[in-house]
């Protein structure tokens, strides 16, 4: 865990603002599940503003401060916590420099015993360990055999600082016999200079934001995309490092596997978590593994967008490799002999009846849930139920487990709570529940935690080039929409695509309809997502689904607006362009989506459906979501909750970034196995 990762010179931004403090504690809570105590409160307002004036005043306003974090994601009920880790580059080295932080407001110490100094005597307080021993243990956490920086070239040491204090005040913690190291420096108020001269030794004045990023994901808690990290390994290593809650589920599903595979036991595997908790992941790597040990395996996803991603970049070329993928509708015929294991990915998505739209005879007549479980001999379904977006989507965890009753299947059950897409942001998955009203949480004004960022343009043409600049600079990002304008076929023979999204005079296409490609580049909606075709149009909930980019742009139509303080729904109503036309336009703003807004869904089933689209939209960055409502009072509102922004603040645009934390999206493989597709300028993952 960790409560708060930003530069120094941003957290003091933040705290100006006054909502460090407010955010440091809710994330206390969220991870402690406890209240934070008046003095925890006082000593971040003090002493975390001390370091990081310092820093600045160093010339090292730069160097990231990572707060209140652990060395470990593993399942600890407390793991201990560093006060801060200070992740910077080194000005001689060119390498990666950290140093471990123990901050006291101590102002004087005296010795308990004379024969050493590893405990003191701190007044109000009682005996005290020496910080330093605190620091050891720390360094011993992060570089250990289990440690994050296990084998990494990189400089590290420690110092505890003691703002208050002087040397004078506080010597039994420097004398001869206090302990020794690199992590067993000591700085009073009175030596800030000596500091100074240690952070310019330790850290370049550029900072270390790409380092910091790369500390993250050493500890679990950033994750290489999805769709990268499979282009990466190509069934070849590891698709990913599974952590925590993670790995004990892919070892569940294996160990069952084992059992029951050889048997006539029929087994149920259900995984559920929200977005970003690993799902595809534990997905990916369990079909990997039993595919390497003979089993047949086949990988049917609700997403047609995730399947053609994985098809389009990961099995470019292979065509065994994509017959691996399906979607749920392919099971109408039961497979014979059975599949050892059919896993089910966006399990939310499943319907009460395969349906085939281009021949009606090749529907499925039973439940599609009873399809998939006649396929194989075990059956893995990963499912969110807050991703369910259209009224004949009927994936419950309740579906599943009626279902295995009826077979009188074994059934596991296994929840993902540690959540890893939106940089790892928990604050802000909770802060999108609760301005969605998918919560019973009261909407609070975003707090900035740098991990997510999020921000509120004034215009469209402000939201897209924001867009365009970051995807320029070497980051991953696309544009969507709440499916608030009609949807038209691509026009004429050249299959050009209408700009139906209109928001002034600002006209955009939504992403192309059908198998093909379109007029000038445009990909087929299946590869919208990733194609680099694709960023000149707007992505809807479906194309959407199941993926993620750095910077994702989401534009609220009027199918959900702001009156009163309360949220509004409304179904759109459309128009032809003019009486011969085969172009319709809205006549009527509101929600165009004909299985939502048809008059069959109720009220209260069509606010749910889009309140869990624009759920689904608002979670596909893994950097920063930028939002936009073409309701003026609706984005006031929105600009209320996210409070106001610092373009060269807080604002973690990749430009302002070094070319070395720029990681743009993987090319997918060639038949030969390299790369195709590849451009010119890209630079190569940062490796901590």
């Amino acid at each position: 865990m960790l409560l708060l990762k930003l530069s120094a010179q941003d957290l003091l931004t933040l705290h100006e603002r006054q909502h460090m403090v407010p955010h440091l504690a809710a994330r206390w809570r969220h991870f402690r599940h406890a209240k934070v105590s008046v003095s925890e409160r006082s000593a971040w307002a003090e002493s975390l503003i001390s370091l990081a004036n310092d820093l600045v005043d160093a010339d090292r306003g730069n160097v990231e401060m990572v707060v209140e974090c652990a060395a470990t994601t593993a399942k600890i009920d407390r793991p201990p916590l560093i006060d801060v880790v200070l992740v910077g580059r080194h000005p001689q080295e060119n390498r990666p420099s950290v140093q471990l932080v123990e901050l006291k407001r101590w102002s004087t110490v005296t010795r308990i015993e004379q024969a050493t100094a590893d405990f003191v005597d701190v007044p109000g307080m009682g005996k005290k360990k020496h910080p330093t021993l605190q620091l050891h243990e720390h360094f011993l956490d992060f570089t250990g055999k289990t440690g994050p920086f296990q084998g990494m070239e990189i400089e590290c040491g420690g110092f505890a600082y003691l703002h208050n204090a002087t040397q004078d005040s506080v010597r039994p913690l420097i004398e001869v016999d206090a302990p020794t190291g690199a992590y067993a420096r000591v700085y009073t108020g009175d030596q800030r200079e000596e500091l100074f001269h240690s952070l310019r030794r330790s850290f370049d004045a550029q900072g270390g934001a790409a380092e910091a990023e790369a500390m993250l994901r050493s500890m679990g808690l950033r994750n290489t995309p999805l769709l990268d990290a499979m282009i990466r390994s190509r069934g070849a290593d590891t698709v990913f490092t599974l952590r925590g809650r993670q790995k004990e589920a892919a070892d569940q599903i294996l160990e069952k596997a084992e059992k029951a595979i050889p048997g006539d036991k029929r087994v149920v595997f259900l995984v559920t978590g929200g977005p970003g908790t690993g799902k595809s992941a534990i997905g990916l790597q369990v079909k990997k593994e039993l595919e390497a040990q003979g089993r047949t395996v086949k990988y049917a996803s609700g997403s047609q967008a995730f399947n053609g991603a994985l098809r389009e970049h990961v099995g470019y070329g292979d065509g065994k490799f994509k017959k691996t993928f399906t979607s749920f509708k392919s099971f109408v015929t039961t497979p014979d002999p059975p599949l050892d294991v059919l896993i089910c990915d966006e399990a939310h998505r499943l319907c009460e009846r395969s349906k085939n739209k281009r021949d009606a005879r090749k529907s499925g007549t039973r439940p599609q849930v009873d399809e998939l479980l006649d396929a194989s001999r075990l059956s893995v379904f990963f499912l969110d139920e807050r991703q369910s977006v259209r009224p004949d989507e009927v994936g419950t965890a309740d579906l599943i487990r009626d279902a295995a009753h009826r077979y009188g299947a074994q059934l596991a059950t296994y929840d993902l709570r540690e959540q890893f897409r939106c940089g790892g942001s928990d604050a802000y998955i909770r802060w999108v529940h609760a301005l969605l009203g998918l919560s019973e949480d009261a909407p609070e004004r975003w707090r900035p935690d740098g991990l997510m960022h999020v921000e509120v343009a004034d215009t469209p043409q402000e939201l897209e080039q924001i867009i365009r600049t970051e995807v320029e600079a070497g980051a991953s990002a696309r544009m969507v929409a709440g499916y608030c304008w009609p949807w038209n076929n691509p026009q004429g023979k050249e299959k050009r695509l209408e700009a139906d999204v209109r928001i002034g005079d600002w006209h955009r296409p939504w992403n192309a309809k059908g198998e093909t490609f379109c007029a000038d580049g445009a990909p087929p909606s299946r590869i919208w997502a990733v194609n680099d075709g694709g960023l000149g149009q707007i992505g809807c909930i479906y194309t959407a689904q199941g993926l993620e980019w750095d910077w994702c742009g989401v534009i609220m139509g009027e199918d959900m607006v702001r009156r009163g303080g309360k949220w509004e729904f409304r179904r759109g109503k459309k128009r032809k362009e003019a009486p011969e036309s085969k172009i319709w336009r809205v006549a009527q703003p509101g929600s165009f989506d004909p299985d939502v807004k048809a008059s069959g869904v109720g009220p209260d089933e069509f606010a749910l459906l889009v309140r869990q689209a624009y759920h689904v939209l608002m979670t596909r960055g893994s950097r920063a979501t930028v939002l936009y409502s073409t309701d003026e009072e609706t984005r006031a509102h929105l600009k209320e909750q996210v409070g106001p922004v610092e373009i060269h603040g807080l604002r973690p645009t990749m430009q302002n970034r070094q070319a070395s934390d720029r990681r743009a999206r993987e090319n997918r493989p060639n038949r030969r196995g390299g790369e195709a597709g590849k451009s010119k300028g890209q630079s190569p993952d940062v490796l901590f």
